[in-house]
């Protein structure tokens, strides 16, 4: 069972690109000199949300650069100390822990609320409650097994996305034993968190990635910023080279984390059944936000390829769906 564990980056359009348990990787164009000679180009990586990050901004000002940097990093920090499942201290184990949360953090509802809106319009499809699955599946995996179907539908009795209460004074379950999730939707949230900033800093040129991407402006050779998607059986071979044009692009694979060898059983679940969906090997959403982009390869997961071409346009995204055996389907804004 292997988690995103490292994205690896070649500056370089045509270069070698690796990565392990990613369905999309990245060539991003390459760090030449700028043509103009007044942008400033600088880079930070770092390590986040279990996988290897990267940020680059451009501004004339340098020390703005480096500022804008540290407020990135800062911002995925918070993200991490309200979201994060693997900090025990992180508002969200705290709330899985007690049930109950007192004042929570403004983006901690605003994510929660979102969450619910995407739940409710997708009729259940997108649900941060599922907690309760991974935990049956993780703990069947560490004994070599799957979960028996009892225990299945014992973990489904504590899930539910309308049976969680906000309120600006606190976060309430309203089924027992239930736990949230924001591993689908938290790293999109970042991107936007840093993408907001550096906005209202000045910076116009730049390449985010949180695990999912963002941009600003253009990279230092003339174009736009261009991602490769990569086939999620073999990372190596490139499906489509895009142009962002400004957009956020989210992807997720049967492949990130598995319960059995067959990818069958995974880390996304269709909150209805309990289990895995069945048809999809990866989805690649692009849309104007980052934290939506994220959500919805959970909902074209569950909806399979051919729904997922209508739930596109439903949802005013592009995306990309690649099934169990390597035939794959793209809407017309992931033209080449």
């Amino acid at each position: 069972m292997k988690r995103r564990t490292f994205l690896q980056v070649s500056l370089g359009l045509g270069a070698a690109v690796t990565a392990q348990g990613v369905s999309a990787v990245v060539q991003a164009y390459p760090l030449a000199s700028d043509t103009a000679g007044a942008l400033v180009w600088q880079q930070r990586p770092l390590l986040g949300f279990g996988c290897n990050l990267s940020l680059q901004v451009a501004h004339q000002d340098k020390v703005l650069g480096q500022l804008a940097l540290d407020t990135a990093v800062a911002d995925i920090r918070h993200v991490e100390a309200q979201m994060s499942l693997f900090n025990p201290n992180s508002a969200l184990s705290q709330l899985n822990r007690q049930g109950f949360l007192a004042q929570p953090h403004p983006d901690l509802l605003r994510i929660l609320t979102l969450s619910k809106t995407i739940s409710e319009k997708s009729q259940g499809a997108f649900d941060v409650t599922v907690q309760p699955l991974w935990t049956v599946f993780s703990k069947a995996h560490r004994a070599g097994l799957l979960p028996t179907p009892a225990a299945v539908a014992a973990a489904r009795r504590h899930t539910g996305w309308q049976f969680v209460e906000l309120r600006p004074q606190y976060i309430r379950f309203a089924r027992p034993h239930m736990a949230i999730t924001l591993n689908g939707i938290a790293q999109g949230f970042a991107a936007d968190l840093v993408k907001a900033h550096w906005r209202a800093m000045g910076i116009e040129h730049a390449l985010i990635n949180t695990g999912e991407w963002a941009s600003l402006g253009r990279p230092q050779t003339p174009g736009d910023w261009h991602l490769g998607i990569a086939d999620p059986r073999d990372v190596q071979k490139m499906i489509r080279n895009i142009a962002l044009r400004g957009r956020c692009v989210a992807s997720s694979a049967d492949s990130q984390t598995y319960f059995s060898p067959d990818l069958a059983n995974h880390h996304i679940f269709d909150p209805r059944t309990g289990y895995s969906p069945t048809e999809i090997a990866s989805v690649t959403v692009a849309a104007d936000n980052c934290t939506l982009a994220d959500a919805l390869t959970k909902v074209m997961f569950v909806a399979g390829m051919a729904s997922a071409m209508a739930l596109a346009k439903a949802w005013s995204v592009d995306v990309l769906v690649v099934d169990k055996v390597g035939q794959w389907r793209a809407t017309p804004g992931f033209d080449a």
